[in-house]
């Protein structure tokens, strides 16, 4: 359709430039007076004739109007189509988006996806989970688009907009606004929204953390602190560092954590980690098992395991995805 578009707006140019030129030539006028009787000519709009036209100019003038009038409707009706079928595109685009998020259930909001949104939302895109981006900026809808997320355009301060994406049945919202004053109404609209959504909120200061926590957040986030930190770690144990890097982000072998919770009755219900055979059935390491309030940070192989325990474990997809099916 671009194409076509194209084409209908280069042949009515070339018209315009060829009558222009050949009036010029022919009938040796100003362009202006040129073009000017070129345009009403195409447009047959019945005004007279610019200056007395000889035998060469009138010839001119029948191929011009045979010319203009075919070349005119076949790029006016290519414009308006173009036209109409990108506004129904949208309108239909729009609606596939909103049916797609309305079919969701236990996904995860994303809202602003500028340089730390858009690195959560290619992290969630990555492990595969569903989720929703929402952001205002026209160039941040195109780069949804793009990458194929599930996008909602708009505020997210406004309850209509995060209900559009689904906030009531969502399991978690990252709020990842540029201010912290945004952060903080999102964090406080989407907490009345869903009292059971967990937040993770963005905050530029250390001062802002302890507001948007208060307004409802149950995580809040400082990059530049966090920031600074890898960076001191890096200068101080450099080794240790490289190490976390290439166990957690190597090309050839990538581990991740994972915190599952044990059902009752499953293969771990009741059994210690010995028993259970973890390392040796799955090659997962246990890191730690949280029992209600308590949280065991070392546990050794006596470690008995019961439903409700929550373990936090170290290793690869697979690996983890083993030890899944074991709880």
């Amino acid at each position: 359709m671009l194409q076509r578009f194209v084409r209908a707006v280069a042949i009515l140019f070339a018209i315009l430039v060829g009558g222009t030129l050949g009036y010029t030539l022919i009938e040796g006028w100003p362009l202006l007076d040129s073009l000017y009787m070129t345009v009403i000519t195409i447009a047959t709009v019945g005004f007279r004739e610019v200056r007395p036209l000889g035998g060469a100019g009138r010839l001119m003038t029948m191929a011009l109007i045979l010319a203009g009038v075919g070349a005119l409707g076949y790029s006016f009706g290519t414009i308006v189509e173009f036209m109409v079928e990108g506004h129904l595109r949208a309108i239909l685009e729009g609606r596939r988006m909103q049916k797609r998020i309305s079919e969701l259930s236990g996904h995860y909001i994303v809202v602003g996806i500028g340089r730390v949104g858009s690195v959560v939302a290619r992290s969630l895109a990555e492990e595969g989970v569903p989720f929703v981006v929402i952001d205002s900026c026209d160039e941040c809808k195109a780069a949804a688009e793009e990458a194929g997320w599930l996008f909602v355009h708009g505020d997210a301060t406004s309850e209509e907009v995060l209900l559009q994406a689904g906030v009531k049945r969502a399991k978690g919202l990252v709020a990842a606004v540029d201010t912290d004053a945004d952060n903080l109404f999102v964090v406080l609209t989407a907490r009345m929204l869903n009292p059971d959504l967990f937040i993770v909120a963005r905050s530029t200061s250390l001062a802002s953390e302890r507001k948007i926590l208060a307004s409802g957040a149950d995580r809040v986030i400082t990059p530049n602190v966090i920031g600074g930190r890898r960076m001191a770690a890096m200068l101080l144990r450099p080794v240790v560092a490289d190490y976390l890097d290439v166990v957690m982000h190597g090309d050839a072998l990538e581990y991740r954590l994972d915190a599952m919770r044990v059902r009752p009755g499953s293969e771990l219900d009741g059994k210690t980690i010995a028993e259970a055979q973890v390392r040796d059935k799955t090659g997962a390491f246990v890191l730690a098992v949280r029992s209600g309030d308590a949280v065991n940070p070392n546990p050794g192989a006596g470690t008995r395991f019961a439903a409700g325990d929550e373990i936090i474990a170290l290793g690869t997809r697979e690996q983890l995805a083993k030890l899944e099916r074991m709880v």
